[in-house]
């Protein structure tokens, strides 16, 4: 008998989604656990999967529609059932052409049939394009020999344009950003840290804290250290504003910012002040994966009381990052470059890395951020109060 499939609890505060790909066509036979659709949220993608073994019989949700827990986004029939409807249908019900909701459209309004027009997307999958370019193709046969069509001057050919639905991790990104800047009160510090003391510590301990731990040895753990501490004095940077209450937080959850394809995440390190520093290093080693593979869950990103960002990877040397609310702090490392500094009445090259901390000036005191940015500068140029355990 028919089973509906329908949209499943998407975790904590996430009350929509946007169908993505979907990734099984109306009539293909589906193995019990088979991912049928994927499901955008604004904080990871879910597969949608088969409950039973089938067939996918009408889907009712299209690409790039919103939908809500409980939705039904198709049928699916068992195999008895699915075998039937076969024997009962023509064949050609069951081939239908996989295609975008804008091709479908496109096709309907210029009377195409999608079964004769080659698919380029993912899995075959006709596009937009593929249906404009099948309605050029044809046109230019048709015409009189009397009257070629004049090609279009080289300058025009080549100012070509290329629309794609935005994500709903890119939509929510947006909303995000935009929202911190209307609501908080943001202000960005900044100060510079001599790395020269943690260089060298990995340098001479990194080979025997890989064998003992099986990780590497890399900045973030000493930076996340050096956070705790600074959070540790100056705990309004640990805090959120709920309604007319300031909430601090004795606990440090630490969000580690990670590039993806989609957008930047936010994968959480929880109760990072109980950990040590190999520990912190196989953590965020596991969650960076997880954002490679595409395999976070929401539980990875709820919360973060505070949040580190390193633009240094991509070689930026100094930047603003916003916050990420209801956080009210944000670290933001650099790339380390070689610079002449000047120390003891004496110019050295010194690897040096700026560090700007962005805050919400509602609940922190422009003293209290460049305390606490000190605070972090004097760990980083002087590890030796984190290094208890390496």
């Amino acid at each position: 008998m028919p089973v509906d499939v329908r949209v499943p609890v998407l975790g904590e505060s996430v009350v929509e989604a946007t169908v993505g790909a979907w990734l099984k066509h109306e009539g293909e036979a589906v193995e019990a656990g088979e991912s049928l659709v994927q499901l955008e949220t604004e904080k990871v993608n879910v597969d949608v999967a088969a409950d039973q073994a089938g067939v996918l019989g009408k889907i009712s949700r299209q690409e790039g529609e919103t939908v809500h827990p409980g939705d039904v986004l198709a049928v699916m029939d068992d195999t008895a059932s699915a075998e039937k409807k076969i024997d009962e249908s023509p064949s050609v019900e069951m081939e239908r052409p996989h295609a975008s909701p804008v091709a479908r459209r496109v096709a309907e309004e210029h009377g195409v049939d999608l079964g004769k027009v080659e698919g380029t997307g993912t899995g075959g999958r006709v596009t937009r394009e593929d249906v404009e370019r099948h309605l050029g193709t044809p046109a230019a046969a048709e015409r009189p020999a009397t009257t070629p069509s004049p090609a279009p001057p080289a300058a025009l050919a080549e100012r070509s344009e290329t629309r794609r639905r935005m994500s709903r991790r890119r939509l929510t990104i947006a909303q995000r950003l935009l929202e911190a800047q209307r609501t908080a009160a943001m202000l960005t510090t900044f100060n510079e840290a001599d790395m020269s003391a943690i260089m060298e510590i990995r340098a001479r301990r990194r080979e025997a804290f890989q064998r003992r731990h099986g990780v590497g040895l890399g900045f973030m753990s000493f930076f996340t250290r050096a956070v705790i501490g600074a959070l540790q004095a100056f705990p309004a940077l640990n805090s959120e504003i709920r309604g007319d209450e300031i909430v601090e937080k004795h606990y440090y959850d630490i969000g580690i910012a990670v590039g993806a394809e989609g957008g930047l995440v936010v994968p959480v390190v929880r109760d990072a002040d109980r950990k040590s520093f190999a520990e912190l290093e196989r953590e965020i080693a596991q969650l960076a994966e997880k954002v490679r593979g595409n395999t976070l869950t929401l539980d990875d990103l709820r919360g973060g009381t505070f949040t580190i960002t390193n633009g240094g990877v991509y070689g930026s040397l100094m930047s603003t990052p916003i916050l990420s609310p209801p956080q009210v702090g944000i670290l933001g490392m650099h790339k380390i470059q070689q610079r002449p500094i000047a120390v003891d009445g004496q110019v050295v090259i010194r690897p040096m890395m700026y560090l700007a901390l962005t805050y919400d000036h509602r609940i922190v005191d422009g003293r209290e951020a460049v305390q606490f940015l000190v605070r972090v500068k004097e760990l980083v140029e002087d590890p030796t109060a984190l290094l208890l355990d390496l």
